[in-house]
């Protein structure tokens, strides 16, 4: 396709996303890739710079273990959740805000847009219940482990959001919330971005991760766009497994709550987001009601 026809392809969907509110979960390699990264960066910032609200929530998993391991300390996981006690909350704080905000908003700056870097504890943006024990199976037996300090959203608190955006900032937040004592909780990113998207209204959620999209049994196929229904067959019939349940069921509930539809895409290619957005064919799995 020529270059012209790609510009007068995206057209459309400019002047439809035009002013309205896209949330983005960088996930996955970008997040341990410096290159990857800035290049969903400079999306972002081409979609800031096309009219769109654009705000970015990041995990930072692998980075919290690698931290972790430096300084001694061996990290324990319990049905893909982090057992988080204080010294790993203090750890990961030390990560997601002190070191991986704070490089996505440099980089945001390096391609001329305006970032602020937030956690869920800034303008009581994301307010939290410590998890209950979780109920998980080992061999035959069940049992319930206490995860620590994690917690599950009560409440967002879009407010401050709203204000960056009408002022054309980049909103940045890393998944730390605050609790009602006021102490803070380590969030699941992909959960967070759901429970944030629901809450600003946005059109779109999107989940950079490192596969193609929810594939077929056979890991051949992707598919292109799935109903909340065919989805929930696929889990079922066991197409759907492992780690891609906890994406969709955060991409579920956004779309449940009103968010227009949710994707899946490969954030490790270059200008996937872009791609994803402005084209026809998309290269992701786009989840609508």
């Amino acid at each position: 396709m020529k270059r012209e026809q790609v510009l007068m392809e995206a057209l459309p969907y400019i002047q439809k996303f035009y002013g309205r509110t896209i949330v983005i979960k960088l996930g996955g390699h970008a997040m341990v890739d410096p290159i990857v990264l800035e290049t969903v960066i400079q999306d972002a910032v081409l979609l800031h710079y096309v009219g769109m609200k654009v705000v970015l929530v990041h995990g930072g998993g692998p980075e919290i273990t690698e931290k972790m391991r430096a300084m001694g300390k061996e990290p324990v996981f319990v049905a893909g959740l982090r057992v988080t006690d204080q010294e790993t909350l203090e750890i990961a704080q030390m990560v997601l805000v002190g070191k991986i905000n704070d490089g996505i908003v440099s980089l945001i700056t390096r391609w001329g847009a305006r970032g602020i870097g937030l956690s869920g504890n800034d303008g009581n943006l994301m307010l939290a219940n410590k998890m209950e024990k979780k109920k998980v199976r080992d061999g035959d037996s069940e049992m319930e482990v206490d995860l620590g300090y994690v917690g599950e959203i009560a409440h967002v608190d879009p407010s401050v959001l709203h204000t960056l955006l009408d002022n054309w900032y980049i909103p940045v937040i890393a998944p730390i919330a605050i609790d009602r004592s006021g102490g803070s909780l380590n969030i699941n990113a992909d959960l967070a971005a759901g429970e944030i998207a629901i809450a600003l209204n946005a059109f779109k959620l999107i989940n950079l991760t490192d596969v193609e999209g929810v594939m077929d049994s056979e890991r051949k196929k992707v598919f292109r766009s799935l109903t909340l229904g065919e989805i929930d067959r696929l889990i079922i019939d066991g197409t759907i497994s492992g780690g891609m349940i906890p994406k969709l069921e955060a991409s579920i509930r956004a779309v449940r709550g009103g968010v227009e539809s949710a994707h899946v895409v490969n954030g490790n290619k270059s200008h996937n987001l872009l791609l994803e957005l402005f084209t026809d064919a998309g290269v992701g799995t786009m989840i609508r009601p």
